[in-house]
């Protein structure tokens, strides 16, 4: 149980840094959410949890294809956040998101690769 709640308290402790350090410079807060902190504390959580090397790999590489398609979210949410507001904004990115990854699934599965 401990574990668990080791594991809560530093991946909050790192989605608050990154907010904390938002506010205070757009653009190191910009570098630190770039940052595959998400993947990395995921990647260690596997191993400490003494998963198999497979398992570990498989989740990096699918993390890979699974980021490509939310890049135009960055693009289309500057853009839009003073038109619409955030919430829409926000849903609107959701959205996108969401279709860009369909649509990546698809042209990925011509090529073999499975992420449906």
């Amino acid at each position: 149980m401990l574990w668990i709640f080791t594991k809560y308290f530093v991946t909050a402790g790192v989605v608050m840094l990154v907010s904390e350090v938002a506010k205070r410079s757009d653009r190191l807060g910009g570098l630190l959410a770039a940052l595959p902190l998400v993947t990395i504390l995921t990647l260690i959580w596997l191993h400490f949890e003494r998963q198999s090397t497979e398992k570990i790999a498989n989740h990096a590489w699918y993390t890979f294809w699974y980021v490509v398609p939310t890049l135009p979210m960055f693009l289309v949410f500057p853009w839009l956040l003073p038109k619409i507001g955030f919430w829409s904004t926000l849903l609107v990115c959701i959205l996108l998101s969401g279709l860009c990854f369909i649509a990546f699934a698809f042209i990925l599965r011509r090529f073999g690769i499975e992420l449906l």
